[in-house]
């Protein structure tokens, strides 16, 4: 269930908190493994004589324990490396500075792997899965509610898919801010919210005296013992928030099961040791349908919590609610729906982030956080060492843009009855097809002959047909192992955990598979290799173009094609049309949906349509971006709705109008105006004056905190000044003030005339005049 690492008297130790197969929970603590690093020498250099002087380096605290001379591939090519093997992990960038001011030394390499994760992949061991080994009890002479063992074997993969009885804890805080800048050092948090599968609780302050209400809680997650603690924002928000306020009281937060209070960890989340702390927003990828990732839309969206039934407050009333007696109870209702949300939430996603643990092999509490790129990488990480690669060090290297997928500019206009065909997973088929990977890959400067080559056309890359590359050979495995399990799934009922579990597993396989290709065209990648990414491109690019010849030997029309797919008109023989792409292209094409009416404007990736089952499919559209406010992207889907249901064109701007009544009449919620936008790097570092930077320093000013990641919402206010200059946090803003033509000439107007202006309405249509003075709620 999670996994660290740990020093003790000089020796590396690797952590493994898990369930076993009576319900115990247990730590298993493996110190014989040792940490290593790869020493890649000079040409020529007497590899013994080497091997003696590395070995001269032991550091006493940290003796080397071993250097031997080993046969590795780096990017396919056979050669003579140092392993060098040492005690204690903490010392690995000692050594590195170390040797490489050592004469015949070249480079260092997996020195930056961490000590857990190169045993989880060495071992291949996948979190949240179950392993037999024989043990060893050790008695730790502390009262602790798990059981400890050391392995005296090899950690052996069980064939099973059944779940542990999992103890997963939501939690949520509410904090009374009348400022709105959110301090910990001075802002108490007013109610702790908790729900498990079987109870509700709350922590409540006394007044503004939380000390009582954050023991509480401690007390109830020490007694609970949960294996799982999710939270919605959890990384950035709640968790950042109880360190410091628990540091600011002298209250300990000894959160782990071994005692030890959560802390920062790679990707920026927080770790809870022996148990899997979750954040929701970062699983929120996941649910793509959902374009605004807030709680609220989620739990609605999921079946979980409607968002009628909901009691809402916004965050900026919270203190009004929290001093006024009369209302505390509702504030208090609003807290415990928002833990429940989180825990339905969780409820239907665990198994997804439990599945992408299972085949990246990232342990549970990281793979969600994670980028898509870094899951990927692990998984590489783990094969590499299966094949006898090396991982090579990541590098600088400059300029990484290449041509990417091939679009058509659309037809624009409305059309009827339009399907739309995909290639199943085309990039991860071209990369097999024509064996395209870094170890495969032949410079310019190679002599080969043109039968052992592939040749990508356009680029003129070069790739060996033979013999099979590594991310060929990792490919395949995963395609092979996605059927196996979509086999298996055909024996079971779709109701049964066996069959949810196999189906998110063969989910995760295939959204891994697909992420390969933009992997190896991410400058972040270790193993990235721009002709790689550029070749795969290039002969998707010819596939897209092939497909649209064949077409008019169907009487079919193109109207849009877009890097893997292919829209047209004429329903009628697309199984033809199918058949012979297939066969004459060698890669698969079926029709992946069929819309009843379809809207393109001009624009490439920019299009509405509407499926078949009456859902809107939109496209690039404002209303599927988080920095537009609520407001507008409701407006935008209402018209293209209306426009692709009802082809009612006075109506759609009917619409508009009463919207933009709505809100001059104060007929909306705070909630409709607020713009989010993500800091994305240090205030510092951002070159224009955006409004969301002004809004996010103005916060600071007023005694709050953000960090890269968090969101800052905001809204314009009346005033002199720049747009920029007028965005306020809104948690301190007088809404009073909102600047309401703001709102109506660039939010609500843009939003309709970007799809109301192909079909010649003016701005000069939209006449909603005021009927009396702003009052927001």
């Amino acid at each position: 269930m999670d996994v660290g690492q740990t020093v003790e008297n000089g020796v590396s130790k690797v952590l493994m908190w898990g369930i076993d197969n009576n319900n115990v929970r247990v730590l298993v603590v493996d110190d014989i493994f040792q940490p290593y690093l790869y020493v890649l020498p000079d040409g020529g250099v007497d590899l013994g004589a080497l091997a003696k002087s590395l070995g001269d380096l032991s550091i006493k605290e940290a003796p080397i324990l071993g250097v031997e001379v080993v046969k590795r591939k780096l990017f396919g090519k056979s050669l003579d490396f140092l392993k060098v093997v040492f005690r204690n992990f903490d010392y690995t960038s000692k050594y590195v500075r170390a040797f490489k001011k050592c004469s015949g030394v070249k480079d260092c390499f997996e020195a930056d792997i961490r000590h857990y994760m190169r045993y989880l992949a060495d071992k291949r061991i996948r979190p949240c899965s179950w392993y037999c080994a024989e043990v060893q009890k050790v008695d730790t002479g502390k009262n602790v509610k798990y059981a400890v063992y050391r392995p005296l074997t090899d950690l052996n993969p069980v064939e099973r898919l059944d779940l542990p009885n999992l103890r997963v804890m939501a939690f949520d805080i509410e904090i009374y801010s009348p400022s709105g800048a959110l301090n910990p050092d001075k802002d108490p948090v007013i109610i702790i919210s908790t729900a498990t599968p079987s109870e509700k609780k709350q922590f409540v302050a006394e007044d503004s005296e939380d000390r009582g209400a954050i023991e509480g809680f401690l007390k109830y997650v020490t007694d609970f013992d949960p294996d799982v603690i999710v939270g919605f924002d959890s990384n950035f928000f709640d968790f950042p928030f109880l360190i410091g306020r628990t540091k600011r009281l002298r209250v300990g937060f000894p959160l782990g099961r071994d005692g030890s209070e959560p802390h920062p960890s790679v990707y920026g989340h927080i770790s809870v040791a022996g148990r899997a702390h979750l954040d929701l927003y970062d699983m929120s990828e996941t649910v793509v349908e959902i374009k605004v990732k807030t709680l609220k839309n989620i739990a609605d969206y999921l079946g979980v919590m409607s968002k009628d039934s909901r009691v809402v407050i916004d965050y900026a009333q919270i203190p009004k609610y929290w001093t006024d007696r009369n209302l505390r109870e509702q504030l208090l209702r609003y807290a415990a729906q928002e833990v429940e949300s989180i825990r339905g939430v969780a409820e239907k996603l665990l198994p997804t982030a439990i599945s992408m643990s299972q085949v990246s092999g990232m342990p549970l509490d990281q793979v969600m956080r994670a980028g898509v790129g870094f899951r990927v990488e692990n998984m590489l990480i783990t094969e590499a060492h299966q094949v006898g690669e090396i991982v090579p060090n990541k590098a600088e290297y400059g300029e990484g843009t290449y041509t990417g997928g091939y679009v058509l500019k659309p037809v624009s206009g409305i059309h009827d009855n339009i399907a739309v065909f995909d290639f199943a997973s085309m990039y991860p088929n071209l990369m097999i097809k024509y064996n395209i990977s870094p170890d495969t890959y032949v410079p310019p400067d190679e002599s080969v002959s043109k039968d052992e080559v592939n040749v990508a056309p356009e680029v003129g890359h070069r790739f060996r047909k033979s013999p099979p590359g590594f991310y060929k050979k990792i490919i395949e495995g995963l395609i092979e192992e996605r059927r196996k399990i979509q086999r298996s799934m055909e024996k079971l009922k779709p109701q049964t955990l066996q069959y949810i579990m196999m189906n998110e597993r063969q989910k995760s396989i295939k959204t891994m598979t697909n992420a390969v290709y933009g992997y190896c065209g991410w400058l972040g990648a270790k193993w990235y290799l721009k002709p790689v990414a550029e070749g795969t491109s290039a002969w998707g690019r010819e596939v897209i173009k092939e497909t649209i010849k064949l077409t008019k030997q169907y009487g079919l029309e193109v109207i849009y094609a877009d890097t893997d797919s292919v829209f047209v008109t004429n329903t009628d023989r697309v199984d033809d049309f199918s058949r012979e792409v297939t066969q004459r292209l060698g890669l698969e094409i079926k029709p992946e949906k069929v819309y009843k009416r379809i809207f393109f404007t001009e624009a490439k990736k920019k299009y509405a349509g509407l499926l078949e089952n009456g859902e809107l499919d939109i496209v690039g559209f404002e209303v599927v971006r988080g920095d537009w406010p609520e407001i507008a992207r409701t407006v935008q889907e209402e018209v293209l709705g209306i426009i692709l249901r009802e082809g009612d064109l006075g109506k759609a701007v009917e619409f508009v109008n009463e919207t933009i009544n709505r809100l001059r009449e104060g007929a909306v919620s705070v909630e409709e105006l607020v713009i989010w936008e993500t800091i994305t790097k240090p205030l510092d570092k951002y070159k224009v004056k955006a409004p969301h930077v002004v809004a996010a320093k103005k916060l600071i000013e007023a005694g709050g905190r953000l960090e890269v990641g968090s969101k800052i919402g905001y809204v314009i206010i009346k005033g002199e000044g720049s747009i920029s200059d007028r965005a306020v946090p809104y948690s301190l803003a007088d809404f009073s003030k909102v600047d309401v033509n703001y709102y109506i000439d660039r939010q609500i107007v843009s939003a309709a005339l970007r799809v109301l202006e192909y079909f010649g309405v003016k701005e000069s249509q939209f006449t909603a005049k005021p009927s009396r003075q702003l009052k927001l709620h």
